[in-house]
């Protein structure tokens, strides 16, 4: 009996989909139209592929995909705002506060 010696189908690393153009365009526009803004790049897991989540000065946030750790340095580069790895740095707290507030006033947001 080889019922235990058989070999299992490698599973792909991610079921998500890539970056495209329109995660580029959100990207660049918040950076556009916000203040202060930083990026954080947030590594690749089995379910998502690398993200990067730009934070403004006053905490507000969004997450989008991105190719990869050198592809989120490039896109710092290219629009002017300092990089920096999550699992190093942590989250500002700035991004933090800005939760807590939307979720205790929802309806200032």
């Amino acid at each position: 009996m080889g019922l235990f010696r058989r070999r299992k189908k490698a599973r792909p690393v991610s079921l998500d989909r890539a970056a495209d153009r329109g995660d580029l365009d959100h990207l660049e526009n918040f950076v556009r139209t916000r203040r202060g803004v930083e990026a954080y790049i947030e590594p690749r897991t089995t379910v998502t592929e690398t993200t990067v989540m730009l934070i403004a000065d006053d905490g507000e946030w969004t997450r989008r995909r991105i190719d990869g750790p050198d592809g989120a340095r490039r896109f710092a580069y290219r629009v002017g705002i300092p990089v920096y790895d999550v699992r190093l740095m942590g989250y500002p707290q700035r991004m933090r506060d800005y939760n807590e507030r939307r979720k205790r006033r929802p309806e200032l947001f």
